[in-house]
């Protein structure tokens, strides 16, 4: 089964033909940051103007490094949600417009089973059921993943996500967009004690809940007090800041595979790239004794292969999407249930 991913949920426009779901035969992503770079964030609309532009170039480029034609595709599969609103809708109406004029099955796939299924694409991926540690932009949650789409929240953020306080801190502390990268950059070369920073959420009546406002309103307040730090110092306090989210989300995780007797954790989503969160979770991984799977760096940011290998699986299961398939900003996990 040749399956066309498409993904244009927030600032990266992308296409993708993927193989039975597991093999990526073209992955084109068309990047915006230097259209938000000078606003220190996305701008919704600049990032719709520029899907829109972007849409059918990745797509026929997608098509030409896989080396086929729309008439080889057996299906679409396109991100419904969650992500801006205007930028979903480039990418879900034009995968409606292809499916009906070439008569291709649909489907909408929800933003965090793509970032659930990218593991799937590499060639050592967990067995079912797994713990799953998804750290992004906009989420940051631990779930328990029994099958594609079979998916129990076992805890999630009350506020900001990991990803958010990066690029939050990132640009107080003027590291420019995105910040998150940067941060970690610093902080291989800082002190992850010279500040002390609290550790939000980690008393056990919190369970596997999140919070990391509280973190990034404290590095406010220290800069405040203290001014921009700079050179060592700064890198002094990236690490800090990096090292107390790191703690805390491999707390939860371990506690996680504890509470559930899992011995397999992935960890997907943009923030899995970070260089201390994958140490930290294999450190913990060879004391707890559970095994950790992390997709490459290209496959942690938001991808169409992801998507593409999500919607094979709801393909295969004989789902279609009709003409009334509509973008949703706040799309809940389809099988989603709380423990």
């Amino acid at each position: 089964m040749l399956v066309l991913g498409l993904e244009s949920s927030c600032d990266e426009t992308a296409a993708a033909i993927v193989e039975d779901g597991h093999r990526v035969l073209s992955d084109i992503i068309a990047s915006q940051v230097d259209v938000h770079a000078r606003y220190g964030g996305v701008v919704p609309e600049l990032a719709s103007r520029a899907h829109v532009a972007n849409v059918v170039p990745v797509i026929e480029q997608a098509l030409n490094d896989a080396g086929v034609t729309l008439d080889d595709i057996d299906g679409i599969a396109v991100t419904q949600g969650p992500g801006l609103i205007g930028a979903l809708l480039v990418a879900l109406q034009t995968a409606k417009a292809i499916g009906y004029a070439r008569n291709i099955p649909v489907v909408g796939v929800h933003h965090l089973e793509g970032h659930l299924s990218a593991i799937r694409l590499e060639d050592d991926y967990p067995p079912y059921p797994h713990i799953a540690l998804v750290v992004s932009g906009g989420h940051t949650s631990l779930m328990r993943v029994d099958g594609p789409g079979a998916l129990v929240e076992l805890g999630a953020t009350r506020d900001d996500a990991a990803g958010e306080a990066f690029d939050k801190v990132a640009k107080l502390l003027g590291l420019g967009y995105p910040g998150g990268a940067v941060v970690d950059k610093l902080a291989q070369t800082g002190d992850p004690t010279a500040y002390s920073l609290p550790r939000p959420m980690t008393k056990p009546e919190t369970k596997l809940e999140f919070s990391f406002s509280g973190l990034k309103t404290a590095v406010l307040n220290l800069v405040r007090q203290q001014g921009l730090p700079e050179g060592q110092a700064l890198a002094d306090l990236c690490a800090s800041f990096q090292a107390t989210v790191v703690e805390v989300l491999v707390r939860k995780t371990r506690k996680a595979a504890k509470q559930e007797g899992l011995k397999h954790v992935q960890v997907c989503g943009g923030v899995a790239a970070n260089s201390g969160i994958r140490a930290g979770l294999r450190e913990a991984g060879e004391k707890d004794g559970f095994r950790v799977y992390v997709p490459p760096p290209i496959r942690c940011t938001d991808n169409a292969a992801m998507i593409a290998a999500a919607g094979t699986y709801q393909l295969e299961r004989g789902e279609r999407a009709g003409m009334d398939l509509n973008a949703n900003s706040g799309l809940p996990l389809p099988s989603e249930t709380s423990a």
